[in-house]
């Protein structure tokens, strides 16, 4: 059928740009206009602020649930810089909040990511029906107010301010969520496991609405995964394994970092949690494997060298070595590659895999050699385990 035909033209064209795009089709930015969707809103906003504290070497980040259905995000990074303040030469407020980031979600290895889509606090704010934004920097406080993502007014300075940091208070538009109303437990899981893949990272979320009282919780661990693997011992109710093996290792190879913590405990099943730039791998991936790779040839090569096992007797499986084994496989990458669209699992081929095996196969071997009584007895189980089935 022809254009003439069909009355299609270039009137039949509409263009969106801006706050309009993302109102008109809110969940291709933040994946749905559910619950989902509406904890999308504040990861925008948090991501940039825990990104700017850990460049910063570390610091706070304070959410809080308001009474009136707010959310407030407070961090005592630089602030972001105002284009009112003369600061023309860096990216300023209101380009954060209206443009959406060209290198938006995964970003190098300083950064960490809070989801699949990362497009940046300029998505918050026009699926927002009010938004302010309050930043300390150069000992004077700026304030700029929205209205579903257009800025009421420029920038205005408000007066001295002590300290630096960005404070963006945003109502999500109940228009175009089916909730307004945040979870409190599915929050705090996500600040705590955050939290825990970044030391020197401060995350506390209080909540304002129970009517029983405010209540508030902050996550902050000096030991990393470390303390990851403890907490993940003590929630399944399985006793603390008083040995928990960590290390981290920079590896050029792979542009990036792995951190690496685990034990083995009284439990008979496996609990291995992957991460990418602090994102969950839950399908795993590249890092994993290398991961199971690593502890199944430092394992057998222990056992062979001090003959704890039989000459006769095949190796010690994977599956049997990982069984009661808790660990947590963390790596930051300049450049992840992920496989698929959810980003679930890990790719980056041999490289990401080969880099793991082998500081995992290399510090735990070290470890095992340097500690042959629980070396011993963390086989015995295993070799025990593996006779009994």
């Amino acid at each position: 059928m022809s254009a003439e035909a069909s009355g299609y033209d270039a009137t039949n064209i509409t263009v969106l740009e801006g706050y309009e795009a993302i109102r008109k089709r809110p969940g291709m930015y933040v994946g749905s206009t559910g619950i989902r969707g509406l904890h999308q809103l504040l990861f925008e906003v948090i991501g940039r602020s825990v990104n700017d504290v850990l460049a910063d070497g570390g610091g706070c980040v304070d959410v809080t649930l308001m009474r009136d259905g707010g959310v407030r995000v407070t961090d005592d990074g630089p602030g972001v810089p105002v284009e009112a303040a003369g600061d023309t030469s860096s990216a300023c407020l209101e380009t954060l909040l209206t443009r959406t980031h060209p290198g938006a979600g995964p970003g190098d290895r300083r950064r960490a990511s809070w989801s699949v889509y990362g497009m940046g606090p300029c998505v918050t704010n026009a699926l927002s029906r009010r938004l302010t934004a309050e930043v300390r920097r150069g000992q004077t406080l700026w304030v700029q107010e929205y209205s579903r993502g257009a800025a009421v007014a420029p920038p205005a300075a408000m007066g001295p301010a002590t300290g630096s940091g960005t404070s963006i208070t945003f109502w999500p538009d109940a228009g175009i969520f089916d909730t307004t109303d945040c979870s409190f437990g599915v929050l705090a899981k996500r600040f705590r496991e955050v939290a825990l893949l970044n030391r020197g990272l401060s995350i506390s979320l209080t909540d304002e609405r129970p009517p029983g009282g405010v209540r508030s919780v902050r996550f902050q661990y000096p030991d990393g995964p470390r303390d990851f693997v403890a907490f993940l011992d003590a929630e399944t109710g399985a006793q603390v394994a008083p040995d928990i093996i960590a290390f981290e290792r920079e590896d050029a190879r792979m542009a990036g970092s792995v951190e690496v913590a685990l034990s083995w405990c009284g439990r008979h099943v496996e609990k291995i949690r992957s991460f990418a730039n602090s994102v969950p791998t839950l399908e795993g991936g590249t890092h994993a494997d290398g991961f199971r790779t690593g502890v199944t040839a430092a394992v057998n090569t222990h056992a062979r060298q001090r003959r704890l096992v039989k000459m006769s007797d095949p190796d010690l499986t994977t599956d049997r070595i990982s069984r009661g084994l808790t660990a947590v496989v963390s790596v930051k990458l300049d450049s992840p590659e992920y496989q698929g669209a959810t980003r679930g699992r890990l790719g980056g081929g041999a490289t990401v895999h080969d880099c793991v095996e082998q500081a995992v196969r290399e510090h735990l071997g070290t470890w095992l050699a340097q500690h042959p009584e629980q070396a011993a007895a963390i086989i015995a189980r295993i070799v025990q385990e593996t006779s009994r089935n």
